[in-house]
Order: C-alpha cells, then sequence, then structure tokens
C-alpha cells in the first residue's frame, strides 16, 4: 500500500475577513495519472502545493478548506491501493475530523447544546471526499519549524492578502514537481524532531498584533504591517496577541486608557 503524505493550513485577516488556504502534497514514486489523463507522476515523488483565497470568511474555515481541498485533489488520482499521513496544525480541524462529524451526523447536525454547528457546508464535503480513505493523523505545534508546515503558512497568509477581486500583494507560484528539487525538508526525522517542540510564548503563532497610534487602535496579522504602522511614531503602543480573547482585552483596556 502506498502512502500519500499531506500538509494544510489556513489564515484569515479578520475573523471574519479575508482569507487563504494552502496545502502540500507529497505523492509516491511511480506512473499515476489524473482521471483526465494527465500525467502527473513519473518515476519519483512528486511534490504539488495546492492553494487560494477567498475574500470574507474565518480562520477555521480556511483550515477545514485546506484539508478538503487536498483530499479532492488525491481522489482524482487513478492510484489502487495507498494511505494517508495529514499533517495540520488545527485542533478543530483534527478533533472535528476525526471525532466531532461523526457525532454531528447522529445529532443531525446539532451540537451538544442543541445549536447548529458551525461550518456545516464544509464538513459534509469533507465527509463525502474522506469516505473510503484510510487516514492517519498527527497534529503539529504551529511555527515550531516544520518546513512543510511553516511552507503551508506561507501559501495560506499569500492568498488572504490576494484573494480573488482584490487588488496589490504579492502571489508566488505554487511548485508542482520532484520531491528532490522542492528544496523543503519534508523528512520523517525532522517532523519528528520538531513536532515534539513547543515554542516558547513569544515565538508561538501570533492571533494578531494591535497597534494604537494618535488615539487610533488598528488590528493586524503580521508584524510588518503594524512595525510599519509604529515604527519611528512618538507614544505609539503595539502589542502581539496569541487569542482573539487576548486581543479583545488588550483593546478594551487600551480604550479605557484613552478615556480616563
Amino acid at each position: 500500500m502506498q502512502k500519500i503524505t499531506i500538509f494544510t493550513d489556513g489564515a484569515s485577516r479578520g475573523n471574519p475577513g479575508p482569507g487563504g488556504w494552502g496545502s502540500i502534497v507529497i505523492l509516491p514514486a511511480g506512473k499515476i495519472t489524473m482521471r483526465n489523463k494527465e500525467l502527473r507522476i513519473k518515476n519519483q515523488e512528486w511534490v504539488q502545493e495546492l492553494g487560494s483565497g477567498v475574500e470574507r470568511t474565518t480562520n477555521n474555515r480556511m483550515e477545514l478548506t485546506a484539508l478538503i481541498k487536498a483530499l479532492e485533489f488525491v481522489k482524482k488520482l487513478q492510484v489502487k491501493s495507498y494511505r494517508l499521513k495529514v499533517y495540520l496544525d488545527s485542533s478543530y480541524v483534527l478533533n472535528g475530523a476525526g471525532t466531532w462529524v461523526h457525532g454531528w451526523v447522529k445529532s443531525k447536525w446539532k451540537t451538544k447544546t442543541k445549536k447548529k454547528v458551525e461550518n456545516q457546508d464544509l464538513w459534509r464535503r469533507f465527509l463525502k471526499v474522506s469516505k473510503g480513505l484510510k487516514i492517519e493523523w498527527k497534529l503539529l505545534p504551529g511555527h515550531s519549524g516544520i518546513a512543510a508546515n511553516e511552507r503551508c503558512d506561507e501559501i495560506a497568509t499569500m492568498f488572504a492578502d490576494l484573494p480573488a477581486g482584490r487588488a496589490g500583494g504579492k502571489r508566488s507560484k505554487l511548485y508542482s514537481g520532484f520531491l528532490k528539487k522542492y528544496g523543503i525538508d519534508i523528512s520523517a526525522s525532522t517532523i519528528l524532531k520538531r513536532s515534539t517542540f513547543h515554542a516558547p510564548r513569544s515565538t508561538k503563532k501570533a492571533y494578531s498584533y494591535v497597534s494604537l497610534v494618535n488615539g487610533i487602535i488598528k488590528t493586524y496579522k503580521t508584524w510588518a504591517e503594524c512595525e510599519k504602522r509604529v515604527k519611528g511614531v512618538s507614544g505609539a503602543k503595539f502589542k502581539k496577541t496569541f487569542s482573539l480573547e487576548e486581543e479583545n482585552d488588550t483593546i478594551e483596556t487600551w480604550k479605557k486608557e484613552l478615556r480616563s
């Protein structure tokens, strides 16, 4: 049985806001074709990067979309027997795909508190595309130095800045070619070593960067954006936050300071 490896990640500029998703699919050596007869693989391991953007979405939707799109790509391949190993850094997607979704189906898409399940449309797509697949899940700590996970994040954030119809920004080409020419380390030993590393708070993936300049509070998803606003400005304040709750607390604290 052949192994296909998948890495996924999602991002959004606000929650909701412009978003993007990114996936990497590593296919085994051998002659594998798409169902439309397009030749994809010859005699070496093959890498296919996937990604796109949405004008208004949430981070969870992008994380889940990244997984669905990767599985849909794999389903198009003419591979008789294979198993999947999926690496992701979203507990929401991992728990949903591995456990919750089956309970939601039984409860007619209601949570334990009798509320409608969020992102039901995507979870239904996941159930359809994952039917019959053998999947091994691996949760990764975000931004722990695993190159493939970092690349998925780059793709997702790139498309979050460039969803369909938006101008500006820079788009890099998605890779499609032999693994040996990929230039990104996806070896099992590196993944195992890095996945056991827990980054200190200062190096964890930021939820947002909050800035205060001339009495006006703004939030950004990248330090580069925040730095551009606060650098060289007298009295400017900024803070890196790690959750929506921390972001809101920071904003409320600064608002109180402004009123006092």
